[in-house]
């Protein structure tokens, strides 16, 4: 296990990097927006375990493959990226049968597996988190503890256990203020609307950010 005061500064610094909005927090938010409550909080947690597999990827190696090669790391940036501007397509494409959704069925009414694996293919695919775990992650090791790859594994649930909780928050509250569409077709297909903007601008920031050398 790591040292207590690594674990808290390791804390400290995964709070200050979830709390600010990123990919994982506007897709959430998106969602919230487009399809209400269940799907945000599905898509959180699809996203945390798309996060826990980039931990347990950095624990087996592979992390430092991706931080290392432009390649790699474009190539999974890119991928997700598109993914992105794909689901927000299909938003804005479906976005007049939410109503219908709403009282029974429709084309937006996903069911829970396929929610829960988009959103696990946004985790999974986050550059800002990629670039933290394969970075800073192992500098919070004590390696001459041992136990290196369990340690990294704790200190990615303290991460994700953070971010669960913050995705939450931001899902919850989009979905809260999403109500007062709710009481109007025009509205709702509005918001609908603005889910998949909002999805496509994340996906053409992710695509444009990062790493260039």
């Amino acid at each position: 296990m790591p040292p207590t005061d690594r674990l808290l500064a390791f804390a400290a610094m995964s709070f200050l990097l979830i709390v600010v909005p990123g990919p994982s927090v506007l897709f959430v938010i998106g969602r919230a927006l487009a399809q209400g409550r269940r799907a945000a909080l599905t898509s959180v947690l699809g996203n945390t375990l798309g996060a826990y597999t980039l931990v347990v990827a950095v624990a087996l190696g592979v992390g430092t493959l991706v931080e290392r090669s432009v390649l790699v790391f474009t190539a999974l940036k890119l991928a997700g990226a598109a993914y992105l501007v794909y689901l927000g397509v299909k938003a804005i494409r479906q976005r007049r049968s939410l109503p219908a959704a709403l009282t029974g069925g429709g084309p937006a009414d996903h069911g829970s597996l396929r929610t829960l694996g988009e959103g696990f293919a946004v985790g999974v695919a986050n550059p800002k988190t990629i670039v933290f775990f394969a970075a800073v992650l192992p500098q919070f090791v004590d390696r001459g503890d041992g136990h290196v790859a369990l340690q990294m594994l704790l200190l990615g649930l303290v991460f994700n256990a953070i971010a669960l909780a913050s995705d939450s928050i931001w899902g919850l509250a989009a979905a809260t203020a999403r109500g007062w569409f709710t009481r109007s077709p025009g509205r709702l297909a509005l918001v609908g609307g603005a889910g998949g903007l909002t999805m496509i601008g994340l996906g053409v920031t992710v695509a444009a950010t990062g790493r260039k050398d």
